[in-house]
């Protein structure tokens, strides 16, 4: 493990550190991260952290929960579920042979380096229950880098739940490798809670085989810039992928997602929806791709971004993308960057609503519509709880 660990540090060393001026990092902040602020945290500090209400809400939400517990990327508790494996595999001889891919940038190679705890989930049969994995982060200036592959099986039905909460004054780096087996299902919700002094640099990737299907959610509301990369590969006949995600930025939050729709084999299909609101001075970024390789025919894909600006000093930048190589295929793209519409508010007006009150039920509805794709039912209340009461504040702080 020493040596593997070494070898990241060195990749480290030698990777070009990414600017502004290359087109994955474009309209991001990464200029002003400076990784000297950091530190790494020190083994058994923080263990009594007190429980973040939020967190415990959503855990307290799900019905019969197999819950593991990390703090700073650390296993601390683990339940046990029946058909569900969790095992840290730090240190032992399957870590280097594990198909985690190439980094997508040095902040993933500094996860390999310094990951205290390598979580590998397992599930081998249909299984009922949900895994909910906790990621809490000190209130420090150190830098986490939980690391988690979860693995559904051939025909195995999972459910899974992560969240990243915590963190002020963090640099926190997950990354989390998906696997769909042949015929299996794997739903998973990230849910990121990080304190607003946080910085977050994520990076996620699926694959998903013959007749898999994955349903990839994300509710971003925390983070000072908080950045997600998502690459979801369709390597078999028959795969499909439904990525869903939500982000509602305030003050002078920086949501940030980068994705990537891949199709490697024939007769795939993917649907993208992503929506975000932005308020205050805000600046939130979206940039997707759909690739479809040679040989792919039979494709059809879908990638749609919707967002809504509540104030004029907020702003959204959205950029689709297409790059397809065989002929045979069906894909589209869409967005939209606006203020709430005139005729949606007057609609309301004109039945007695206060236009403060129009504004927000519409702000309210517009994020309802992807809370309710969600594919565990049970966030739906509590987030929907959440959603309203940042909204709330950003009445409060733009005096209405």
């Amino acid at each position: 493990m020493r040596a593997e660990r070494q070898a990241a540090a060195a990749d480290f060393a030698q990777a070009e550190m990414p600017t502004e001026a290359l087109e994955e990092w474009r309209y991001s902040r990464i200029a002003d991260l400076d990784l000297d602020r950091y530190g790494l945290p020190q083994e058994g500090a923080g263990e009594t952290a007190t429980p973040d209400p939020a967190v415990e809400e959503l855990v307290g939400a799900v019905h019969e929960a197999v819950v593991v517990r990390t703090l700073d990327g650390r296993l601390t508790s683990a339940d046990a579920g029946d058909g569900i494996q969790v095992v840290d595999r730090t240190g032992t001889d399957e870590t280097p042979a594990e198909p985690w891919g190439p980094d997508p940038d040095p902040y993933a190679t500094l996860n390999r380096a310094f990951a205290p705890s390598r979580l590998h989930v397992h599930a081998g049969a249909a299984e009922a229950r949900t895994l909910v994995i906790v990621h809490q982060v000190s209130d420090a200036p150190v830098a986490a880098f939980p690391r988690t592959r979860i693995e559904a099986a051939r025909l195995a039905e999972l459910n899974v739940i992560e969240i990243i909460a915590g963190g002020k004054g963090a640099l926190v780096c997950p990354v989390t490798r998906l696997e769909v087996g042949e015929g299996a299902r794997l739903n998973y919700t990230l849910i990121q809670l990080l304190d607003i002094t946080a910085w977050q640099i994520a990076s996620q990737s699926s694959t998903v085989g013959r007749d898999g299907a994955l349903v990839s959610a994300a509710v971003a509301l925390g983070g000072d810039y908080a950045r997600l990369r998502s690459e979801s590969s369709l390597v078999a006949p028959g795969a499909g992928g439904r990525l869903l995600a939500l982000y509602f930025g305030a003050g002078s939050q920086m949501p940030d997602f980068r994705t990537v729709q891949h199709h490697a084999a024939a007769k795939t299909q993917s649907e993208l929806l992503y929506k975000g609101v932005v308020a205050n001075e805000s600046h939130s970024v979206y940039t997707g791709l759909i690739r479809v390789d040679k040989g792919a025919g039979g494709t059809n894909a879908m990638q749609t971004n919707r967002n809504l600006v509540l104030n004029e000093g907020a702003h959204a930048d959205s950029v689709p993308n297409l790059e397809i190589e065989d002929n045979d295929v069906r894909c589209s793209h869409a967005s939209a960057v606006g203020p709430i519409a005139d005729d949606q508010r007057f609609y309301l007006e004109s039945r007695g609503v206060p236009s403060r009150v129009a504004e927000r039920l519409i702000a309210l509805g517009f994020m309802d519509e992807l809370l309710q794709q969600l594919p565990t039912s049970e966030l739906r209340l509590p987030l929907r709880g959440m959603l309203a009461s940042k909204l709330s504040n950003v009445e409060a702080v733009a005096g209405g």
